[in-house]
């Protein structure tokens, strides 16, 4: 087996009725379940921060979506999410999680964010899943989940980056497009590094 699924973040902070809510997020589970069942070997993400976490606005006195200009370049300061332990932070009740063989917590350091699965923010710290990809033999990801925009797409690159294969399931993603075109301007990124789009049917029937 050479192929690995990588389900992002699929977690009820990002789904309706979350704090940072993605429009439809939940739409993809059935999809994802039905990916889940085809392939075997499947990891799920989950952002796990603590309290006073460094994404968080609250952290640092802000409005959630201010920028944090203390850094290089500035980024987003969203609403406390996915604390750690939290109902917030638990997978989204519909997802199979029974069927997944790993699941890599990620956004733990307080003082670091990851939207990778691959590498926190820093761009150097790794997460772990890289070497548990090579030990395993896998050469080609197959990933899904939540949101385009933001943690699939930096999953996507990251596994570029570092030699994978990628395949993004189109229809078991879903971004936030907070400003209009982000979501396409994510997914030109994910094209122009070498990734491709499938769909959920494609996938499975080669499962």
């Amino acid at each position: 087996m050479d192929s690995a699924l990588v389900a992002v973040d699929i977690q009820n902070d990002f789904c309706p009725g979350g704090v940072l809510a993605v429009p439809e997020g939940d739409s993809i589970v059935p999809k994802v379940n039905a990916l889940l069942a085809a392939y075997p070997l499947s990891i799920l993400t989950q952002d796990w921060h603590p309290l006073m976490h460094c994404s968080f606005a609250s952290t640092k006195s802000l409005p959630p979506f201010s920028l944090d200009t203390s850094v290089t370049p500035p980024s987003i300061l969203w609403p406390d999410h996915c604390v750690a332990g939290s109902t917030g932070a638990d997978f989204h009740p519909a997802l199979q999680t029974w069927r997944a063989r790993f699941i890599l917590r990620k956004g733990m350091r307080k003082t670091l964010d990851s939207y990778s699965a691959f590498f926190e923010n820093d761009a150097v710290t790794p997460t772990g899943l890289a070497g548990l990809l090579s030990s395993l033999g896998i050469r080609r990801i197959l990933v899904c989940g939540l949101a385009t925009d933001y943690c699939v797409k930096a999953t996507a690159l990251d596994a570029r980056r570092i030699g994978l294969d990628v395949v993004v399931v189109e229809d078991a993603i879903k971004g936030i497009d907070a400003n209009p075109g982000d979501v396409a301007n994510a997914k030109e990124q994910i094209r122009a590094l070498g990734c491709t789009f499938a769909s959920t049917s494609e996938l499975s029937a080669k499962a």
